[in-house]
């Protein structure tokens, strides 16, 4: 299985971008997909999963998904710099917990 991430760049302050990853491989059914990040010297945390959001993306990030893509998105809308950080998407497949390489989002202030 690889999750194969796209979308990151370099954005200013309140500008938009959108994260993708699709999945491939020997995949019968993911049974979740979710965006975690991981900013200089902190632990990786939780951004979208599901339905869940970590408290500083509510009302600025959207987690969407395409079944029959085996991909998953991230609107990531009014960035802020503190939004800095490598993005992971991870999906969760037969019990088994994947991750991708990560892609690097910048916002300058």
């Amino acid at each position: 299985v690889q999750l194969q991430a796209s979308g990151g760049g370099l954005v200013q302050a309140g500008g938009s971008l959108r994260l993708s990853c699709a999945a491939s491989g020997s995949i019968f059914s993911i049974d979740g997909m979710g965006w975690y990040r991981q900013a200089p010297g902190k632990p990786r945390e939780l951004v979208a999963s599901n339905t869940n959001y970590a408290d500083s993306v509510k009302g600025r990030f959207t987690i969407s998904r395409d079944n029959d893509k085996n991909t998953v998105y991230l609107q990531m809308n009014s960035l802020k710099p503190e939004d800095t950080a490598v993005y992971y998407c991870s999906a969760i497949i037969r019990s088994r917990r994947y991750w991708g390489k990560g892609t690097q989002v910048t916002v300058s202030s």
